[in-house]
């Protein structure tokens, strides 16, 4: 497949590459990626807007298990960086998450808070890395990294699946879209991405290491995402 149009501007989908860099990404020695500051930006936004309009009018949001009964601690943006930080992953699994997202969100017609924002991104996330990623942690490390029990992110995951009938294939078509609206949020937040999103893999599915003895990196993480 060749490079597509958008809106005048072209995508080649075959390059893998992340994001404001030209190479593999190295969680150890390069500065996060600045998809991680776009999207930050892009959905502590859209829960401003959220919570203005929940506040001002009769408009009630759909409670789901995603939901504390009280905002975290740690930022959308801390939170973003703590899972790129601990997740070793590549810059297309956060955009995949942010499609997760918002599928979840258009079947329940559900708004996206900070009493759901957390719980929402980790287990989008998590899902979003098992498709992408050639090879992914188990359910209790990512639990870890989202300050959540293991006993908890398996149900949030099952509920997620079930909410967006299990459809978690994004076609070449959808991951153009979404990257050039996050690319367009850039330009208006006075980011710049210096080479445009990639898709890395997608659609080739991922290998678990559920019960293979893949120890977690981030064993002594206290965040609580309550």
């Amino acid at each position: 497949m060749g490079a597509q149009a958008h809106n005048g501007r072209s995508f080649d989908p075959k390059v893998c590459s992340s994001v404001g860099g030209g190479e593999e990404y190295d969680n150890g020695t390069l500065e996060p990626p600045r998809i991680l500051a776009i999207l930050a930006s892009t959905l502590e936004k859209s829960i401003l807007k959220n919570e203005k309009l929940l506040k001002a009018t009769n408009v009630k949001d759909v409670i789901t298990i995603f939901h504390g009964l009280r905002a975290p601690a740690l930022s959308i943006r801390q939170y973003i960086e703590r899972i790129f930080k601990y997740a070793n992953c590549s810059p297309s699994c956060f955009v995949v998450a942010y499609i997760y997202m918002e599928r979840f969100l258009r079947q329940t017609n559900g708004y996206l808070t900070s009493l759901n924002a957390h719980r929402l991104l980790i287990t989008c996330f998590m899902l979003a890395a098992k498709f992408v990623e050639d090879e992914c942690y188990n359910n209790a490390y990512y639990a870890k990294v989202g300050g959540i029990s293991t006993t908890e992110m398996n149900r949030l995951e099952t509920k997620l699946l079930v909410a967006i009938d299990f459809r978690l294939h994004v076609s070449v078509e959808t991951f153009d879209d979404y990257s050039f609206r996050l690319e367009d949020e850039a330009s208006r937040e006075q980011y710049r991405i210096e080479r445009p999103f990639r898709l890395c893999g997608l659609g080739k599915g991922s290998n678990s290491k559920d019960g293979s003895g893949f120890a977690p990196k981030a064993a002594g993480c206290t965040c609580r995402a309550t």
